[in-house]
């Protein structure tokens, strides 16, 4: 399994080619950036990963949230598939075969039902631009009141019947309502890529990884079980050198079954 960060947890201070600079340098293969609108943003960090030996994981779409694909409204839903399309651009630009999406927003006023429609038919139309770019759409897990088993989450994914729909499981986000390590045998290949952070059940806060109430062990052990050898990505809070070696560190201990 390879090591990768958000770019988030970066110091943002830094110019770009020395942010991914301290990322190598404190043990990470890869980062994973959210949308990029502009194409010279986009050149700018394809020159700046090839220069570092960085590579660009996935993209992390970025309007999902303002523009859920389960929207009543059609000018949101378009907006949103555009901010997807983008997102498939900059992966195709960035070499990476892989997008972020959260799927589906439940509301009071937009029911689990409507959820569930609305976003298969906005995926579905873009399938066809997916297989064209070579870009997996990835439905990650997170708190949206949407796919709250890992049996409905594999019968969500195994719906659309296509290699470019699949997985991208949270360890950290699952906790309040399951236990990762089932959730990953569900999955099993359908997961194409891992979110990592932690979560204490008994303040309900996400705290740095290895400090909060994942069985890690169980995790890495599910994980071979299912032979992902995948990216792990931190999504928890960044911080300076020290910081992100510590992050760097505490995934190693968790690749290690620590």
């Amino acid at each position: 399994m390879k090591k990768a960060c958000c770019l988030g947890l970066l110091p943002a201070e830094m110019e770009l080619e020395a942010r991914l600079a301290l990322a190598r340098k404190v043990g990470f293969e890869g980062v994973e950036p959210g949308t990029i609108k502009k194409k010279a943003d986009v050149r700018a960090l394809k020159r700046a990963a090839a220069n570092t030996g960085i590579a660009i994981v996935d993209i992390m779409n970025s309007d999902h949230w303002g523009f859920p694909l389960s929207s009543p409204k059609k000018s949101v839903v378009a907006k949103s598939i555009r901010g997807l399309m983008t997102s498939m651009h900059n992966a195709r630009d960035l070499a990476t075969d892989c997008v972020l999406l959260v799927p589906a927003v439940v509301t009071e006023e937009v029911t689990y039902e409507e959820a569930l429609t609305r976003s298969q038919a906005a995926i579905r139309k873009m399938l066809p631009t997916a297989r064209k770019l070579g870009v997996v759409i990835a439905v990650e897990n997170v708190w949206n009141r949407f796919l709250l088993s890992p049996v409905e989450f594999k019968a969500y994914v195994d719906g659309f019947r296509s290699p470019w729909v699949k997985a991208y499981f949270d360890v950290g986000n699952i906790l309040l309502y399951g236990y990762p390590q089932h959730w990953i045998r569900t999955l099993g290949r359908r997961i194409a890529r891992i979110h990592l952070k932690d979560f204490d059940l008994k303040t309900r806060q996400f705290v740095p990884l290895r400090e909060g109430s994942v069985n890690w062990p169980a995790v890495r052990k599910a994980l071979g079980d299912i032979r992902y050898d995948g990216w792990l990505t931190a999504e928890v809070r960044g911080g300076d050198e020290a910081v992100l070696r510590g992050i760097s560190e505490a995934m190693d201990k968790i690749i290690a079954g620590e």
